[in-house]
């Protein structure tokens, strides 16, 4: 097969075994260089594609027009908050490590200006490695911003407003998705999280609006960077969706650290102060602030792609429709990721481009699967699950559940006097002894449900747990030893299981 491609602005002929003559400038182009676009860049590069992608320029704090190879996890979400977890971890690690000994002065002062240049200067390095292995793996790199035109034509507008035409037999979106903000009055004095991971002043008083996971995690941050913290939100707990029961133990956990819960609340207003922003909640109460934190989710970006004209459907948030394989409503136009609004997280971004490659270019027709997927909340300490959560387990299930949990201090707080409970919980079927879901509250928490979700992938038994000989003393082996029941519920079969479309 002869294939006629742009290489460096001139046509080139790749003489294969065929006649047939293709006449686009790629096999793949993407939209959009982050967690998904480059995995699907490096695996259809891999697959023999001769593949192109646009990304906006770089900037840690985003907009309609700036953005940066490495995307958001890399800029300006997972590995940015993950250091800023890091350094605000410390802060309750030097009061635990008197009791172990450690002599320390009273006042032991924090640097937020060292912390964020060293936070500006890893991002900045992974901005440039990735667009290395872009180069590495044969890949195209355009800097500027990417639209559709036609269901096989890019249009790409660079940095000096040059507008470049790209034909190209597949089209695939990457572009994620964008922080939004509540409509009332002075939200222009509030901020999103990418303004938080950025700001040059650590703040003395915050208060964050949401109860999800950035909500939960800036408020951990800047708690144990000394803030005082305000968490505002609608719902009795924070983190709707998640196990009622590990919801609980969050919000213990929150206010233990210090951080002022305000449950069944939300923001009317902010007004400028002198001593500060005044923020008005829908209770009359009036708080203080010298930053407020709108963590009140995010939208699918995908508003400037000419989307529509091209005729691919939106769905009324704004996110791609696709099949269950990816595919947009235009058989040559793909999308995944954020901007799907399917499950909105790096690793299940980065299995739908995976996947998309090896059915597009790979010759393996194969569909993501969202079963059993784990995650993680990075509060202090942290929250992870895997699979079923109990409620859910009571919708999906017609049969009854057992319940085993384990509530413990752990070993460290024993020493260092810390009253922080951590708690496991498992959710099984009573009839299949089969294990629907795994929760775990404390420290170490994402580590160790990473090894449990093995297990649930692979369909593990409650028995098979059981026969786990553990590791001593540990706070996982308490999920190979739960023998007693909590308790024993019916499912009623009221809702049917997620699919995959």
């Amino acid at each position: 097969m002869a294939r006629k491609m742009l290489i460096d602005g001139e046509a080139e002929i790749a003489q294969g075994g065929g006649e047939e003559v293709s006449n686009f400038d790629f096999d793949l182009f993407i939209i959009g260089a982050g967690s998904g676009g480059v995995r699907a860049a490096r695996f259809s590069s891999n697959f023999g594609a001769k593949v192109g992608i646009c990304e906006l320029p770089f900037h840690p704090i985003s907009s309609e027009t700036i953005g940066g190879v490495g995307g958001t996890c890399v800029i300006r979400g997972c590995v940015p908050k993950k250091i800023l977890v890091y350094g605000a971890s410390f802060g309750g690690d030097l009061q635990d490590a008197r009791n172990y000994g450690w002599e320390l002065s009273e006042k032991v002062d924090f640097n937020w200006k060292r912390l964020l240049q060293k936070k500006t200067d890893e991002i900045n390095r992974l901005n440039g490695l990735y667009k290395r292995m872009l180069s590495n793996w044969g890949v195209k790199l355009f800097e500027g911003e990417g639209k559709i035109v036609g269901p096989n034509e890019v249009e790409v507008t660079q940095l000096d407003g040059t507008k470049l035409s790209y034909s190209a037999k597949h089209i695939l979106i990457a572009t994620g998705g964008r922080a939004q903000c509540p409509n009332i009055p002075g939200q222009e004095l509030g901020i999103t999280s990418d303004e938080a991971l950025s700001l040059e002043d650590l703040p003395k008083r915050a208060v964050v609006l949401g109860g999800g996971y950035i909500a939960v995690e800036f408020a951990s941050i800047w708690r144990g960077m000394g803030s005082t913290v305000d968490l505002v939100f609608r719902k009795e707990l924070p983190l709707r969706g998640f196990d009622d029961e590990m919801r609980a133990v969050v919000a213990r956990n929150l206010e233990g650290r210090g951080i002022n819960l305000h449950p069944r609340t939300n923001l009317t207003q902010l007004i400028k102060t002198e001593d500060g922003i005044k923020v008005i909640t829908d209770h009359g109460e009036e708080l203080i602030a010298d930053v407020v934190l709108f963590a009140t989710g995010r939208a699918p970006n995908s508003k400037r792609l000419n989307l529509e004209a091209v005729g691919v459907e939106l769905d009324n948030t704004g996110a791609i429709k696709v099949d269950e394989y990816s595919c947009t409503s235009i058989p040559s136009i793909w999308a995944v990721g954020d901007v799907t609004n399917r499950m909105n997280l790096t690793p299940v971004a980065l299995m739908e481009a995976s996947y998309f490659a090896k059915t597009v270019f790979g010759g393996q027709k194969i569909k993501p699967d969202y079963n059993n997927i784990p995650y993680a909340v990075f509060s202090i300490p942290p929250l992870s699950v895997v699979g079923l959560s109990e409620e859910q387990a009571i919708e999906q299930t017609n049969g009854d559940l057992l319940v085993f949990t384990s509530i413990f201090n752990p070993m460290k707080n024993t020493i260092s006097g810390r009253q922080e409970k951590t708690v496991m919980k498992l959710v099984v079927d009573a009839e299949t002894d089969k294990v629907l879901g795994a929760s775990m509250c404390g420290p170490d928490a994402p580590e160790i449900i990473q090894g449990i979700a093995i297990a649930l992938q692979c369909g593990a038994t409650k028995a098979q747990f059981d026969s786990t000989v553990g590791i001593h003393p540990s706070a996982a082996e308490e999920f190979v030893t739960m023998r007693s029941v909590t308790r024993r519920v019916a499912g009623t079969g009221s809702a049917k299981p997620k699919t995959n479309s």
